[in-house]
């Protein structure tokens, strides 16, 4: 392959460093900043110097598209001979092709079905930095195969920040002897920042538009804005509506192939492109000399405890403002506009957040399974993959019966797996298919796989203008898994059925075969959209609360909210489709939902189907009732009078959980007690027990077994003497010696015994000073291991002086609190030395002053 001459880019110069570095190493890391031609010159250097195929995976379609697209420019051809492109559903090689560009996606699949790469001699790595879960899921495939099937193939890795530090212990064969870095420098040109906060009560869309104007008016050539998704691009277009001069374009990964190049491609006119996080790498967008930054990004979030995942909102870091500001300066000197206060610049975090720790793995780990080490420990990972997240994802797995009990991949896996989507997706297109029919089960599962097709909450209605404008990307896409699982149902009687624009299906549907209106024909029950909706989340099946309400139930626990003029009306079931919820809300928020009825709940998800004796801590008190529920959802339920006693004990010890050890009755002595042994097992430790609420609530029947026997509720507990329940902990035959060791009361000189107070560390004696003339020496407990604060009191009780140290206070302390109340209490003593007054428990007339 011969090159072109390529145009003057920084990283030109490099490349046969580049190309011999990795040649003479097989792996390398090249940091070079955006701008720089590291996506597109430096390809086509690699497959000029050697044979074999250069594959070039990206993180983005809309990246790998632009870049196979330029890259082919360069050479004076058409995409499809010497540079390709593959991404999901859309291929363009031939014989020819020497460099394909694909998703890293797609190069996970195809690794999986081919991990020797047969054909190809190099893999580049593009924009490592992002920490996308695809693209750190591929490199560590890569080095898998690198290490044990194919030493040969070479792999570079290409970042625009310079902390490539941890990349080049990963990619080298241990800390060591990390792989070799090649750094590109950027050209940059002069930028001027101007910050512009947002006002009182003003939207980010608001914010925006206005520094659009703003960016507009004060520069020239085209305006390069960043938004954090979809819907705010499409806001802030209809705010920008009524500029004169400019063309308003958007650039987003959903968009189909002809809106992204028109956006890459310039224009008669000034333009405004409103892009996602897209624009910040990978590709150029030509003539921009201003930048808008509204500061926010989109990324894959998952509330393991609350069962809700998508993308949340969040601020972006330093590296990425930095890298956003640097598409204003790639042709000439350029402005940023940054849509918050310069002093929270400096707040901002250093780097993203790498997906594989805040994301759903789900399927990540069905990946894993697929290739052998379902928990990922055996491969080189940039971040470990978090062990709760996976635990989490396998269990989602089995359920879907993608992972066996033992954790290897199912047949049942392989072919969700092949499908490319997530893996619930996969499920309820192969389910679907099946108890639907292809055509339905893949326009539903297309829309759930991209919500924003949808302009509302209702599924229905969305699906109804989809069909009936039937947009091209939708209707490819939707062919495609039409295609993918027709083989599927071919055998199983249930072939394609008609689908017309208006509602799916109609008819009523009863025990008498006649179908019930919006019913599946096949199954007899339930819309067809909520059914498949339901195969893919059977958990997020929902039922309202209340007559009247807007909030649901769903049956994974949650509480989520259907927003008003949601198009749903007053369903009584809901198959929710997205859910998210916003920082600091206790509810979920429904997104896009269609209505579903008990029936098809209970048929769709039958593994969550609950029949029997349920017995449990609730609000409160012991609840016994017999229950049938899906998940958290109750369907009918009734009190249960004779409930099993062990279910019984169980719901009082998770209510001790809960409520912990007050729940029982102590007294004085009783705490007392407990005081006396949690300080013998601090100073002694075993055989005493520890009797904090931690230690007696881990193994309630070691102390209150005969009363868990015969308690039924809370009242019952709280009849429970703790004093005499603590005494069953007592070791014998240590236990003779328990008031030797911790005294509850110590006998004073006076005659007094006063009570040691042994919540205090160390224990407190609060007594009279004039009842311990004679003591020369602090007592000490538990075989003289332990010693006690003495709190001296004046004849009103009041503290006069502490000390752990009696011969030292006698000498020093003595003086001055002898000093301060002689004079105030005459009648009692205050010797000047007080071993020459006996104690004594009140006034002392005769006693020497």
């Amino acid at each position: 392959m011969k090159l072109p001459e390529l145009p003057e880019l920084p990283v030109r110069p490099m490349l046969g460093t580049i190309t011999a570095t990795l040649a003479e190493h097989g792996v390398e890391v090249l940091v070079a900043p955006p701008g720089t031609g590291k996506t597109t010159l430096v390809p086509l250097a690699l497959a000029a110097a050697g044979d074999g195929r250069v594959v070039v995976a990206e993180p983005r379609r809309l990246a790998a598209r632009a870049a196979a697209a330029r890259m082919a420019a360069l050479l004076g051809e058409p995409v499809g001979q010497t540079v390709g492109y593959a991404v999901r559903g859309d291929r363009t090689v031939s014989r020819r092709t020497r460099i394909e560009v694909v998703t890293s996606g797609l190069l996970v699949r195809r690794l999986q079905h081919d991990p020797e790469l047969d054909g190809v001699a190099v893999v580049v790595l593009d924009e490592v930095h992002e920490r996308h879960l695809d693209a750190d899921l591929l490199l560590a495939l890569l080095l898998d195969a690198r290490s044990g099937l194919r030493p040969d193939l070479r792999l570079l890795a290409t970042s625009a920040t310079v902390a490539a530090g941890r990349l080049a212990q990963v990619l080298g064969e241990d800390e060591r002897s990390p792989a070799p870095v090649v750094e590109v420098p950027g050209r940059t040109h002069p930028l001027g920042y101007t910050y512009l906060p947002a006002l009182p009560r003003e939207r980010v869309e608001a914010q925006v538009a206005r520094a659009t104007r703003a960016a507009l008016a004060g520069s020239d050539g085209d305006v390069l804005v960043f938004l954090p998704g979809a819907g705010e691009i499409r806001r802030t277009a209809a705010l920008l509506a009524d500029l004169d001069g400019a063309d308003v374009l958007p650039l987003h990964g959903r968009l189909g192939g002809a809106a992204q190049d028109a956006a890459l491609r310039p224009g008669p006119r000034r333009r405004v492109v409103l892009a996602t996080a897209v624009a910040e790498s990978s590709l150029t967008v030509p003539g921009v000399r201003a930048v808008v930054d509204s500061g926010l990004a989109r990324v894959p979030r998952i509330d393991h405890r609350r069962g809700l995942s998508g993308l949340a909102t969040v601020r972006v870091s330093a590296a990425v403002a930095q890298q956003r500001a640097g598409r204003a300066g790639r042709e000439a000197p350029g402005h940023v506009w940054r849509c918050w206060p310069e002093h929270e610049h400096q707040t901002l975090p250093a780097y993203p957040e790498p997906e594989i720790r805040t994301a759903d793995l789900t399927r990540l780990t069905l990946e894993l399974a697929c290739w052998g080490t379902p928990d990922g420990s055996a491969l080189r990972w940039l971040d470990d993959p978090p062990a709760g997240g996976v635990a989490a994802a396998t269990s989602v797995l089995t359920a879907l019966g993608a992972m066996s009990e033992a954790g290897a991949v199912t047949d049942r896996g392989r072919r969700i797996a092949e499908l490319g989507l997530h893996p619930r997706l996969g499920r309820a297109l192969l389910d679907g298919a099946d108890q639907v029919d292809p055509g339905t089960a893949a326009e539903v599962v297309v829309l759930l796989d991209d919500d924003t097709l949808a302009d509302g909450v209702d599924a229905a209605a969305a699906l109804r203008v989809l069909r009936r404008e039937r947009p091209p990307k939708w209707d490819r896409e939707v062919r495609r898994l039409e295609r993918l699982v027709r083989g599927d149902t071919a055998g199983s009687g249930t072939g394609p059925r008609a689908r017309e624009g208006g509602a799916t299906g109609a008819g009523d549907a009863g025990p008498g075969g006649t179908r019930r209106r919006g019913a599946s024909p096949h199954t007899g029950f339930g819309p067809d959209d909520a059914h498949v909706i339901a195969l893919a989340q059977p958990e997020r099946l929902a039922r309202r609360r209340a007559p009247g309400s807007a909030t649901y139930l769903l049956a994974s626990g949650t509480a989520v909210t259907l927003p008003p003029g949601s198009g749903l009306g007053d369903a009584e079931w809901l198959a929710v489709a997205v859910a998210d919820r916003e920082p600091g809300r206790a509810e979920g928020r429904i997104r896009l939902a269609a209505v579903a009825d008990e029936e098809l709940a209970r048929a769709t998800a039958s593994a969550l189907y609950f029949a029997g004796e349920d017995v449990g801590w609730r609000d409160g008190d012991v609840v016994a009732r017999r229950v049938e529920r899906l998940g958290a959802i109750v369907l009918a339920e009734k009190p249960l009078r004779a409930p099993d006693p062990d279910l019984v004990r169980a719901a009082l010890g998770e209510g001790l959980a809960r409520e912990g050890t007050d729940l029982l009755r102590w007294t004085d002595d009783a705490r007392a007690l407990r005081a006396r042994l949690a300080f013998l097992h601090r100073t002694l430790g075993a055989p005493w027990p520890a009797v904090d609420d931690e230690h007696l609530l881990a193994h309630p029947e070691r102390w209150l077994g005969p009363e868990l026997a015969t308690a039924r509720r809370r009242a019952d507990l709280a009849a429970v003497d703790a004093g005499a329940a603590l005494r069953r902990l007592l070791p014998w035959p240590e236990a003779a010696r328990f008031d030797e060791l911790a005294p509850e009361r110590l006998e004073v000189p006076s005659g007094s015994a006063i009570r040691l107070d042994y919540t205090a560390d160390p224990p407190v004696l609060a007594v009279k000073v004039q009842e311990i003339f004679g003591w020369t020496h602090t007592p000490r407990l538990a075989d003289g291991r332990a010693g006690i604060l003495l709190h001296l009191l004046s004849p009103a009780q009041r503290p006069v002086a502490v000390t752990a140290d009696l011969p030292s206070f006698w000498a020093n302390g003595w003086p001055q609190v002898r000093a301060d109340l002689r004079g105030r209490y005459p009648k009692h003593a205050w010797p000047e030395d007080p071993a020459a007054v006996p104690a004594h428990r009140g006034t002392a007339r005769n006693a020497r002053r």
